[in-house]
């Protein structure tokens, strides 16, 4: 069985990516003066790796005298997951939901079911919220969600069937609703039915739908990740996109864990464990901020508080009872999005 694994040769000031097919079963142990190991991460977090992975490279060596060799493989969070129950040896992942690690447990039994635990912060290191990026000018005078379902605006979106990115927007997306609307339903999912009806494509990932809109010039607005929306216009100075945050939106975490079973059978485990540990350093929140995550550390939080505008950032508990039950009642098939996209 192989995979694509994207290997990364140099930080974002000169990526250069380049897709290897790489056959799993085949991939042997590193030299002794190297050790190997792989992140299974989302689509959108490329370019954020590709300059941690250095820091980390720094750190390890400095502490151990070992040099390492970090391995990226990237896709829809939800995709990266089976790929790992079908047999990618990753040792660590990074997604952007939480399903997508939880499956690793519930089907794969490759973590313990108390996962979240291991690390602070329910092992999220980092988090975001959902926001907007439009076009020069915000010709369209997008501001907040309800601007969004408007006849005359196109947008661009991660498709949540495929990606934690898409399920984080609907569920955005249903949580301004309901503090809009407070309990009628009716009017929460003509909102949501409203919205899905605006959206010109769906692509698979967060990645996909950032090409979209950017590179193909596709839709008024493109529904993503903040820290993404605040990335684009930096790597695209030339196009002079505007980011629009709306007022009440999703609370975003993004959790890491290490796959037991493959770093017990790699012998990768303390090399693993240190690689998603370090994450929590003052120097690696310090660094996530530069690519416009939100973190938990005090002191790097009190240097960067003019960079994140207040939002009422409303936790899945709050929107949707659980995790459980937003995928059961959500995006199980015929579920409430599928109504809701079949009213259209």
């Amino acid at each position: 069985m192989s995979h694509s694994i994207l290997s990364i040769f140099k930080t974002r000031k000169g990526l250069w990516f380049s897709a290897l097919a790489l056959t799993v079963s085949m991939v042997g142990p590193a030299s002794a003066q190297e050790r190997e190991i792989l992140n299974s991460s989302y689509d959108i977090a490329r370019e954020l790796f590709a300059e941690y992975n250095e820091l980390f490279s720094e750190h390890w060596q400095e502490k151990t005298g070992e040099t390492v060799n970090i391995q990226q493989s990237h896709a829809g969070s939800s995709k990266q997951a089976r790929a790992i129950l079908q047999g990618l040896g990753a040792d660590v992942v990074t997604y952007n939901q939480v399903t997508d690690v939880n499956i690793l447990a519930e089907r794969g039994n490759l973590i313990p079911d108390d996962w979240a635990s291991r690390l602070p912060n329910n092992s999220s290191p980092y988090y975001s919220t959902m926001a907007f990026l439009v076009r020069e000018g915000n010709p369209k005078n997008i501001e907040n969600w309800d601007d969004l379902v408007r006849e005359d605006v196109e947008l661009i979106m991660p498709n949540p069937k495929t990606s934690g990115n898409g399920r984080y927007t609907y569920l955005a997306a249903l949580g301004y609703a309901q503090d809009e609307f407070g309990d009628n339903q009716e009017k929460i999912d003509a909102f949501l039915s409203d919205l899905l009806g605006q959206v010109k494509v769906f692509d698979s990932g967060g990645r996909g739908a950032t090409t979209t809109f950017v590179e193909r010039g596709l839709g008024d607005v493109l529904l993503t990740f903040e820290s993404e929306v605040n990335n684009i216009p930096e790597l695209n100075p030339g196009q002079n996109f505007e980011v629009v945050v709306p007022k009440v939106s999703f609370l975003a975490e993004f959790p890491v864990t290490w796959i037991d079973r493959n770093i017990e059978k790699k012998g990768t485990e303390e090399l693993a464990k240190a690689y998603l540990e370090y994450l929590y350093s003052e120097e690696a929140q310090r660094m996530l901020t530069g690519f416009n995550y939100r973190v938990h550390n005090e002191t790097v939080k009190a240097e960067v508080a003019d960079k994140f505008p207040e939002v009422k950032l409303m936790p899945i508990q709050d929107i949707a009872g659980s995790w459980k039950n937003a995928m059961e009642t959500h995006f199980a098939s015929g579920g409430k999005l599928d109504q809701l996209q079949r009213q259209r």
